[in-house]
Order: C-alpha cells, then sequence, then structure tokens
C-alpha cells in the first residue's frame, strides 16, 4: 500500500513541488494540498492521510496549534513538521502538541522521503541540527541529584539534627529510638554520601541546602 501524505503549506510554488516530488515517488501517494490551518482542519479529516507535512508560519492558526487540533479528530496522524525554524521552542512546542518529526525546509528531497518512511516504521526522524538541539536542551534541563536524594525520611531527620550539632544519646532521646539505631542510621548515611566522618556528612547536608 502507499503511504499517503497531505501537505499543509502556505507557499504556493513550494507546496506543488512538494506534491510533484511525493506524487512521483514509488510507494507515495499526495492525498491533498493546503494552504492554511483552517482549510487542513476542514479537510484532512476526510482525508484521512496517514502523514501530514505541515509549515509553522501559516496565516490565522499557526502550524503549532493546527497539529494540536488535529491531533484531536485524527489521533493516529503522523505529524511531521517542515519549517524554516530552528529555534528551541518551536521545537519542543510542535513536539509537545503532537508532532513526531521536524525537519527543515532545506531537506534534501531523498532524505524527505526517507524520513516520511521513517515515521510510518515508528521513527521520530529529525534534522541531525535539530536533534542535536533537543539533546543539549534535554542535558541542560536534567536535574543534578543531591547527594542526600537517596537518604530514607528518618535518615535525613537524623543528619538534620546531627547539623544541628545534636549528640547521638539526644537524637536518639528526640526521635524516640535507641542509642544503637542512631548509630546504624549513621553509618548508613556515611555510606550512602561516601563520607567517612561526621563533619564530612554534615558539610554535604548543608550543600544541598543552600
Amino acid at each position: 500500500m502507499s503511504i499517503t501524505v497531505s501537505i499543509v503549506e502556505d507557499q504556493a510554488p513550494l507546496r506543488t513541488t512538494l506534491a510533484r516530488v511525493i506524487a512521483r515517488a514509488e510507494g507515495f501517494n499526495c492525498v491533498s494540498q493546503y494552504e492554511s490551518a483552517e482549510a487542513a482542519l476542514e479537510g484532512l479529516p476526510q482525508d484521512k492521510p496517514l502523514v501530514v507535512l505541515m509549515d509553522i508560519n501559516l496565516p490565522g492558526i499557526n502550524g503549532v496549534e493546527c497539529v494540536r487540533q488535529l491531533k484531536t479528530v485524527l489521533p493516529g496522524v503522523l505529524v511531521i513538521m517542515l519549517t524554516v525554524y530552528e529555534d528551541t521552542e518551536n521545537i519542543f512546542n510542535a513536539l509537545a502538541a503532537g508532532a513526531t518529526g521536524y525537519l527543515l525546509k532545506r531537506t534534501p528531497r531523498a532524505e524527505l522521503l526517507e524520513a516520511i518512511r521513517e515515521v510510518v516504521r515508528g521513527g521520530s526522524p529529525m534534522t541531525a541540527h535539530i536533534a542535536r538541539k533537543v539533546v543539549q536542551s534535554f542535558q541542560r534541563a536534567a536535574p543534578v541529584a543531591s547527594p542526600t536524594d537517596n537518604l530514607s525520611q528518618r535518615e535525613q531527620e537524623v543528619l538534620d539534627l546531627l547539623s544541628q550539632g545534636f549528640l547521638y544519646k539526644e537524637i536518639a532521646d528526640r526521635l524516640g529510638i535507641s542509642y544503637e539505631t542512631v548509630h546504624t542510621y549513621i553509618r548508613r548515611i556515611y555510606e550512602k554520601l561516601q563520607v567517612r566522618t561526621r563533619t564530612e556528612a554534615v558539610a554535604v547536608f548543608l550543600r544541598q541546602k543552600t
């Protein structure tokens, strides 16, 4: 079966070129073309294409919002953004709206056709430059784990009291546990924080609080 493709692009020359490339490629069928999101939202539910090539900078409703609305009526449709925009905000807005791929308009036609095949196979095609931006954004956004995150609630309570200068027996009395249990908790704290002394443990605790 042919891969059915629809195009949403307001620039007529580009839209015509894309339609011609897809129609002439073996295994593909261009079922419709739209110059606006409004027209696409009206026609695509009847066309039921497998893949939609979507521009972002459309007159009226933009491409990202068009994807969001389209996915509510055609949840299974596969959308590849085909745009000149390569900033992180547009990339993530499009992916969050439901787009499965993100390519730049300067992508060679052979690569575009392969990207359509890839998205049908279950992939998420992206221009290499775009993929790197996505990875870099996740790396910058990844939270740095605190050394104390691995401590249990009770271990954190013990370490908190330790940082306030309480002695082991005083900690035991305040928490209603035995002196030996406090020793056990502190041994576990040292192991998890990879420290050997009370001073080192408290220093780690205070650093993560600042």
